[in-house]
């Protein structure tokens, strides 16, 4: 969507301070022992005292209220039995709709102090985000945006899963444009003021594939190595972009 009003405006702001709110209280919980099961139940929780919805069950029939993908599992995982152990990289991605307005952001949690890589990869997921908003303004091509973050990535000895990326958002969770994380020259999408979307890198320890699971929703990476994802909603601005998640 394109903000055009003051009502979008406070829309959007209102269910970005929610998706926020969730995922902190969220990041509290993750913890050696609690199952994500435990930490779903507790994301509806927040949903429900703010009289807010889950997206991806609203638009998609997820099973759950939030998506909570463990280790290999780079997105869409469901919460469920698994206990979370020491060590564990955890991705919380959280989509929420509130009086028609949706956001959608998502953050990586180490489970204790963990190993080198798994914090090397988070660390890294959140400085291709930082990377490509620097370039995210009004009259820049989409694929700036995925040159940033694809550059970064690499810079830190990572990769990009391919196939996975950022989108429009703000009436629903999938809008145009696309926003890859690996940079098509092809690509002549610019941004314009008052658009909403998301950047997220999604990226793994090494170049592999993404597969789905049989669950249906479950992606993962095929070799089994770690994934990361970070991700926030922003609306595109002649300068700096206004990070509705942050």
């Amino acid at each position: 969507m394109s903000i055009e009003s003051i009502e979008d405006w406070n829309g959007m702001r209102h269910v970005g301070r929610l998706v926020r709110l969730t995922l902190d209280t969220l990041e509290q919980h993750v913890e050696a022992g609690v199952t994500t099961g435990d930490l779903d139940t507790i994301a509806a929780g927040v949903l429900a005292e703010h009289g807010a919805r889950s997206a991806p069950a609203l638009f998609y029939g997820f099973p759950r209220s939030v998506l909570i993908s463990v280790n290999s599992e780079v997105v869409h995982g469901i919460p469920g039995r698994r206990r979370l152990k020491r060590g564990d990289l955890v991705k919380l991605d959280v989509t929420v709709e509130k009086d028609g307005y949706i956001a959608d952001a998502a953050r990586t949690v180490v489970v204790g102090r963990g190993n080198a890589t798994a914090r090397r990869l988070a660390s890294c997921a959140r400085a291709a985000f930082e990377a490509a908003t620097k370039v995210a303004q009004a009259g820049t091509r989409v694929n700036q945006i995925s040159k940033a973050v694809h550059e970064e990535v690499r810079r830190h000895g990572f990769y990009v899963v391919p196939g996975l990326e950022g989108h429009g958002v703000g009436r629903s969770i999938h809008e145009e444009p696309r926003v890859p994380n690996l940079y098509d020259p092809r690509q002549r999408d610019l941004l314009t003021e008052g658009l909403v979307l998301t950047i997220e890198p999604l990226i793994s320890e090494r170049s592999t594939q993404p597969i789905l699971d049989r669950d249906g929703w479950t992606v993962r990476t095929r070799d089994g190595s770690l994934a990361a994802h970070h991700e926030h909603t922003l609306v595109i601005t002649a300068r700096e972009p206004i990070v509705l998640t942050a």
